[in-house]
């Protein structure tokens, strides 16, 4: 965790003060004060105040990458758009891409009171125990992102925020190159993954003719979102939108929905959280297609690409670990799941479900 000197020049105080005095007046008159939430080595978020409405405040990491700032700038965008939806969702209170101010873009947002619970392995009571209030989480995680997909990107000012047309087209090369991409690292000539070819093949021989066109949040889970205190479960908010883009909502349900058991076929192995008290996949993408009128009838499709897309993602840790740039237990954990999640994508792409 940082010390207060650190985080002082981290937010560099003596500008953001002023910053804030101007633009964001409501968070009050006095001494900035500050206290780290999350972060570090990734996105910082931080509560301020001075005196006044407390706030987050989310920037980069002090060490940033190349498109960082440029990441900051999208997910404000995303949350002014979302203003006034039924979507759950942090509001957005201001943003900020003068880099002369603290280094980097940032913006700020409420500070939603909820739990939240990484894995679903650690949750306050009632949820803690098998029932209803626990399959509850996951049709919320459900309504959630039902809601997400009904916002009309056009509408809400979001033109321009992906590259919709050919969405769907682009993935499987998108995601084979990425994974021969990680040859360039030092350290990493490639390796065998059994099956990645066939669940390729299967990807580009079976995409759907046609989907409709929104948002997709891109990485959906236990882990992104914030539950309200109590019952009856609803989410707070849906947080952590980096990832967010304009393409086919349905890879977000895919995503979400391959962790859970199925009541036939084939169930998700590897996973990060125990799908034991939580709803079978086929009740949620009921939901699912209740709340939102969906043609959910090629889901099997969508799981399989997002287990897919997963492991390309996760062979770049790997890659990073045999280069000396990433911790090895992380880096051999994260690159241990690839070959599971490929079979697993494999399975359901033979049995069509």
């Amino acid at each position: 965790m940082m010390i207060e000197k650190e985080l002082a020049e981290c937010l560099q105080i003596e500008k953001l003060t002023p910053w804030l005095s101007e633009y964001v007046p409501e968070l009050g008159d006095g001494p900035l004060q500050a206290e780290v939430l999350s972060g570090g080595a990734t996105n910082l978020v931080c509560k301020i105040s001075c005196g006044g409405e407390v706030a987050a405040l989310r920037r980069p990491a002090i060490k940033k990458r190349g498109d960082d700032d440029r990441i900051m700038d999208r997910e404000a965008r995303v949350l002014e758009a979302l203003k006034g939806s039924e979507v759950p969702h942090p509001r957005f209170i201001g943003h900020c891409d003068d880099k002369s101010v603290m280094g980097a873009s940032f913006y700020l947002m409420e500070l939603v009171d909820g739990w939240q619970s990484a894995g679903a392995n650690a949750c306050p009571p009632p949820f803690d125990q098998p029932g209803e209030h626990r399959r509850n989480m996951a049709f919320a995680l459900i309504d959630g992102i039902a809601e997400l997909s009904k916002v009309d990107y056009l509408e809400v000012g979001l033109a321009g925020f992906g590259k919709p047309e050919g969405f769907l087209e682009r993935q499987v090369d998108r995601w084979l190159y990425q994974f021969n991409s990680y040859k360039e690292s030092d350290g990493y000539e490639g390796r065998k993954i059994d099956e990645l070819d066939y669940v390729a093949d299967w990807l580009q021989d079976n995409r759907p003719d046609h989907y409709a066109k929104g948002i997709m949040h891109g990485d959906y889970g236990f882990a992104n979102v914030i539950y309200h205190h109590g019952t009856p479960t609803r989410l707070a908010a849906i947080i952590d939108w980096e990832l967010c883009t304009v393409g086919d909502p349905m890879l977000d349900l895919g995503f979400l929905v391959y962790n859970f058991r199925g009541r036939e076929g084939t169930n998700p192995t590897g996973n990060y959280f125990d799908p034991t008290d939580f709803p079978y996949r086929e009740e949620m993408v009921a939901r699912y297609a209740e709340n939102t009128g969906a043609d959910v009838s090629q889901l099997t499709y969508y799981m399989v690409l997002a287990q897919f897309k997963l492991a390309s993602l996760l062979e770049g840790h790997y890659a990073r670990y045999l280069a000396g740039k990433q911790e090895k237990g992380k880096g051999m954990s994260l690159g241990g799941m690839v070959q599971p999640l490929i079979h697993t994508a494999a399975e359901m792409a033979r049995q069509g479900r």
